[in-house]
């Protein structure tokens, strides 16, 4: 009886010895894993304080600011995404560091086009990342709307006349319309035909930093031949899981395979962001074609997304008329007819809102005021106000000085005198 007994008290012995053993091996592990994840989370800390130094560091190199004025680059790289439109790789002319910019923005353009009076001013996007060796627009050629427009005027130019070795003079970049890349929230990138480039600046730096922020980007045009750039947005959507890519056709042709070359047929549109986002709580990012652009930003505000998370770029004839941006005095039944006085032409007229900003009204009235990107960013169309006040429907990226305004978004607020 005894021996069973003492047989029962090593087996029960045994068995206390192996959960202690087990125990501690079990706290072993766990104390394994949490220093793992310590060591994990110290070294994205120390990869983040790394990064950040290397930005400190070229920041001191370029001087931390951008030029003044004009600066000549080079065209170092030519190089042709689609039928109609093609990248320009630039560098300073004058071999000095480049100062780095915000995803988003654009350089403006001084350029010496033949049988023009003037220089033409226009505004493109940058295209690429903050690199430190160059930078990249990429422009679609843009046939005139009518024989009369010069709409595509500077695309036509870039595309015929400007190859590699072309000296260009360059504005420094602007605008107001960029990624912020201290925030790690998820965004929505939008963009149609070649309205693509910032939406490019911006991915690519996300990319370039190491970051895994959450990138749902909706891409439109009508069919492959217009797919601006397709492998390399592919390749970086197939790379990295954080990117969720979804490529719109409107008009796709028999080449154009659905789950191949596009995800969606159909437009780029708030009803697909229903579908597939999982909420509307996102910071929106977008560029298009006007029309396409006017649609969303109405749908976003349908949808309940408030106003500050929505962010925009538009040049040329492309805008967001999400205010009218008009004297409402004027519209009022038997109100008096707001004046707009031309000091220098002598022309004194009733304002017509119709016209929608100051630079069209000027141009129907005969008087002549120079102007680049017709959006509020280049400054070109900046013109002095003698009296009287001008409203903006959204804060212009090339902000006037006092007693100025940008004639191409503005409009009176009353009787005004413009020293045009």
């Amino acid at each position: 009886m005894s021996q069973y007994i003492l047989l029962s008290l090593g087996l029960i012995l045994v068995a206390l010895v192996v959960a202690i053993l087990g125990s501690l091996l079990v706290a072993q592990l766990r104390a394994l894993s949490a220093q793992k994840q310590a060591q994990a989370i110290s070294l994205q800390k120390l990869s983040t304080e790394l990064l950040i130094a290397q930005k400190a560091l070229k920041k001191a190199e370029t001087g931390g600011s951008v030029w003044s004025g004009i600066r000549k680059f080079s065209v170092i790289k030519k190089v042709p995404e689609t039928s109609d439109a093609t990248s320009f790789y630039l560098a300073p002319h004058d071999k000095k560091p480049l100062p780095p910019f915000k995803p988003g923005q654009y350089l403006t353009f001084e350029l010496d086009i033949p049988n023009q009076k003037k220089k033409t001013i226009r505004c493109y996007s940058l295209s690429d990342a903050v690199l430190p060796d160059y930078y990249r627009v990429t422009i679609k050629r843009c046939p005139p709307s009518k024989p009369e427009h010069a709409a595509g005027l500077a695309s036509n130019f870039f595309h015929d006349s400007i190859h590699e070795g072309a000296i260009l003079d360059v504005k420094a970049p602007g605008g107001h319309f960029f990624l912020d890349t201290n925030k790690q929230s998820p965004v929505v990138l939008i963009s149609g035909g070649v309205g693509i480039t910032p939406c490019l600046s911006m991915m690519n730096e996300i990319i370039q930093n190491g970051s895994r922020r959450e990138i749902w980007w909706f891409y439109g045009v009508r069919h492959g031949a217009e797919h601006i750039m397709k492998a390399h947005v592919a390749a970086m959507a197939a790379k990295y899981s954080n990117i969720n890519l979804h490529v719109c056709y409107s008009n796709p042709t028999e080449d154009d395979k659905l789950g191949v070359d596009y995800q969606h047929h159909g437009r780029v549109g708030v009803d697909l962001f229903k579908k597939v986002l999982p909420s509307n709580n996102f910071d929106y990012y977008m560029c298009g074609p006007g029309p396409m652009m006017e649609s969303v930003v109405k749908g976003l505000a349908e949808w309940g997304v408030p106003d500050d998370k929505v962010h925009y770029e538009a040049f040329g004839p492309a805008s967001v008329k999400k205010a009218a941006p008009v004297a409402a005095v004027a519209t009022e039944a038997g109100a008096k007819p707001v004046m707009v006085t031309f000091a220098k032409s002598g022309k004194s007229v009733a304002w017509n809102p119709e016209a929608g900003n100051l630079l069209a009204f000027a141009e129907s009235q005969g008087v002549a005021i120079a102007s680049g990107c017709c959006a509020g960013q280049c400054g070109t169309c900046v013109t002095a106000i003698r009296s009287g006040e001008v409203t903006y429907a959204q804060a212009p990226g090339s902000k006037p000085e006092p007693g100025s305004c940008l004639a191409c978004v503005a409009a009176p607020k009353g009787d005004l005198v413009l020293d045009a």
